[in-house]
């Protein structure tokens, strides 16, 4: 990190103390990056001066954006730092693609604390470009210092004790890091017994219930609102009612919805909604801070100066961002400089046909019952349906009428045949789109109309080796990410403004979801129930196995 630290400078305003829950007029001095005085006055300040916000579980690669990128945008929120869990790249790079993540971080003013990665792969039901081993967790905890387990997505291994899943468990514990958790719908004796193996958080509550089911076992709570995953109207009670457990994440962020707010946005509604500013900082800045221990400053004095300026404790716009006493962004634009991150990949697939997409059925037959993947608006789960489709000598094809429409998931890493199945509730009434971000292991994954716009759209991203695209007939466009396949090097602010215009694109072939990328590239992530496709079949989270198409 650059050690470009104001020699001394002095701040005045209304001190939110969020430790010691006062909030009095004074005068806070900076000196060598640490906090060296606060001196009130009792004097009443127009602007407010108050903890930075920490996202307390993030995934960057979701950004489409380095690390650098993400943090030149989320500062001008007032965001000083995050707890961020590099597995996606560690799913295409393994432990060398962690690396990246932590090096490209080193440029920047800002306080990123990486976890290991503790499911690479997330299951063995999928093909992953690489596996991050429990010998590998130790060495990233012993030689690259990073701060915690991240989130243990397979709860059944968990609960069933697999002495691989344990022994990644424990060596954490041995070197005194949290384990973050991942157990979504998990309730009762299952989530004591998960619990109980020693993991702390869980961000995948969508019931109060659930909720309070895992912090009645001391597990701490993250309110997500993130691109597509949003658990903030469920669950925003706990701000008061267990404000000690309770976190704010986003999780995964799209770049034009960076663009536009971060943890900002969460606290505003939090305080528009009646809680407690000081509750509300608490859960946004304090609490990630004391859990994972983290090296950012809570305005004490011997602190690292990392504070915000703020207009108000209604409308929270950031005025000036301040970490380790530099001011990194002001007036809304991000004074971090850009740099120039060198680009790493792993691509190995050949274009497809057409009729790689095809799905027959036995000759004679003129209707087939198929399970169909329901997804749901702003979740992450997915219901299992039924529905019945009418055959033709091209085998099973969308139904756009009734907006049953085919999906497949292509293995980047290798040519094999695509995986094949049928989705609700994207809309499309024409072509086709398509994503090589598709967690976690970000095979190709692709929802369309018709085989031939599935294939276009598959192609575009095996030409650009990474990247979403859009196929609408002859046009098709794409928005490359040549950064393992999932991310750019380019200007946040300006991938942000091409991603709003390829995601509208998506909508206007009829998608009617918040945002129709986000929620395709979820639609493989095989650890969250219930109906999910991988490259080598369709799935049930219920069973946690695969389970077959025609029923």
């Amino acid at each position: 990190m650059p050690s470009q630290f104001a020699s001394s400078f002095s701040c005045s305003g209304m001190i939110v103390n969020v430790l010691e829950r006062t909030i009095r007029g004074g005068t806070l001095h900076a000196h060598a990056g640490k906090i060296s005085a606060i001196d009130y006055d009792d004097k009443h300040y127009d602007t407010f001066l108050l903890p930075g916000y920490v996202d307390a579980h993030v995934h960057i690669e979701s950004s489409m954006l380095v690390p650098s990128e993400f943090a030149r945008m989320a500062v001008v929120h007032g965001t000083v730092g995050t707890v961020s869990d590099p597995h996606e790249i560690a799913n295409v790079l393994g432990i060398d693609g962690v690396r990246y993540m932590v090096e490209n971080a080193k440029h920047v003013n800002f306080k990123i604390n990486f976890g290991a990665p503790s499911c690479v792969p997330a299951t063995t039901f999928e093909t992953a470009g690489a596996v991050v081993t429990a010998e590998d967790i130790r060495e990233l905890f012993e030689k690259d210092g990073l701060r915690y387990l991240s989130e243990m997505m397979n709860f059944p291994g968990v609960l069933f004790r697999d002495e691989t899943v344990m022994e990644k468990i424990r060596i954490a514990h041995e070197l005194k890091r949290p384990v973050d958790g991942h157990a979504p719908g998990l309730r009762g004796d299952d989530a004591a017994k998960y619990i109980s193996a020693g993991i702390s958080t869980d961000h995948e509550c969508f019931t109060l219930e659930e909720a309070l089911d895992k912090v009645k076992h001391g597990m701490k709570i993250l309110i997500r609102e993130g691109s597509a995953a949003k658990n903030y109207e469920a669950l925003h009670s706990l701000i008061t009612s267990h404000t000690a457990q309770t976190m704010f994440c986003s999780d995964d962020k799209h770049p034009n919805d960076l663009a536009v707010s971060h943890l900002d946005e969460i606290v505003r509604r939090s305080v528009q909604k009646g809680h407690d500013v000081l509750n509300v900082l608490q859960c946004a800045s304090v609490n990630p801070v004391l859990h994972y221990g983290l090296d950012i400053g809570l305005m004490r004095v011997g602190n690292a100066a990392d504070f915000i300026e703020v207009d108000n404790l209604r409308d929270f716009r950031t005025l000036r961002t301040f970490i380790n006493g530099e001011c990194v962004a002001e007036g809304g634009k991000s004074r971090i400089e850009r740099i120039t991150a060198r680009l790493v990949n792993n691509f190995h697939c050949s274009p497809k046909q057409a009729s790689d997409f095809h799905i027959p059925v036995e000759e004679g037959t003129t209707a087939v019952t198929v399970r169909v993947i329901e997804a749901l608006d702003g979740q992450l789960i997915t219901n299992e349906i039924h529905e019945t489709l009418q055959t033709s000598n091209d085998g099973l094809q969308s139904d756009t009428q009734r907006d049953i429409l085919k999906m497949t998931v292509v293995n980047r890493y290798t040519d094999a045949a695509p995986a094949l199945c049928f989705i609700k509730n994207f809309g499309l009434k024409r072509g086709a789109i398509a994503s090589c971000v598709g967690h976690d292991s970000h095979n190709i994954i692709a929802v369309g109309t018709s085989d031939d716009a599935l294939a276009a759209a598959v192609n575009a991203i095996i030409k650009a080796e990474g990247g979403i695209a859009v196929v609408d007939g002859e046009s098709i466009d794409v928005l490359p990410l040549p950064v393992a396949g999932i991310m750019t090097n380019e200007d946040g602010y300006a991938v942000g403004e091409a991603y709003s215009r390829i995601d509208a694109k998506a909508k206007a072939l009829g998608s009617s979801l918040h945002a129709p990328f986000m929620s395709l590239s979820f639609m493989a992530l095989l650890v969250i129930p219930d109906l999910k496709l991988s490259d080598k079949g369709l799935f049930s989270g219920q069973k946690f196995a695969f389970t077959p198409l025609f029923v």
